[in-house]
Formats: structure tokens, sequence, C-alpha cells
């Protein structure tokens, strides 16, 4: 998945426990889980805004883009467009 999600880093830095962080947000461990291990598909601002104020950190601490593989070997269109260009 593109979208890197870090919280198991800012919980040993913080040396917080999965359970506590999730009693002090306000979710449940297993919902905690499902984000901190990548599989959630979406997380409200609310949520990501809690997980920050405990933790005490910025978004971009918790998430992370990652290129994806795939996009990575494709042409890009920039190079399309400018092979045979003439806006002389």
């Amino acid at each position: 998945m593109p979208i890197a999600v870090d919280i198991d880093v800012m919980l040993a830095r913080r040396k917080m426990s999965v359970g506590e962080l999730a009693d002090r947000v306000g979710i449940t461990p297993a919902n905690l889980a499902v984000l901190k291990n990548g599989r959630a598909k979406a997380v409200r601002f609310a949520t990501l805004a809690a997980l920050c104020e405990v933790l005490r950190c910025q978004p971009g601490d918790l998430l992370r883009w990652e290129a994806d593989d795939a996009e990575d070997s494709g042409g890009s269109e920039d190079s399309k467009d400018s092979k045979d260009s003439d806006d002389g």
C-alpha cells in the first residue's frame, strides 16, 4: 500500500503499549491494530488528531507515502508529451 503507517515507531519512542494508546485515544485495540498494520482503508481526522495529541506528534510522524513498485516501472505521461513537440 502506498501509505505506510508508523504508529509502532511512535509507540516505541513513547514507551507506550498498543492497549494504553487505544485506551487514551478512545478506540478498540483491534481497530488500532488494523490501522497500525496498514490494513485500514481510511482513518478519520478526529482519530488522527487524537493519536497525534496522545503521542505528541504530527500526522507526518505517523503516515508516509511510499511509491508503488508497479508505478515505478511504467513510463510517465511527460515523456510521451515532450517527445515530438515543436512549439517553435
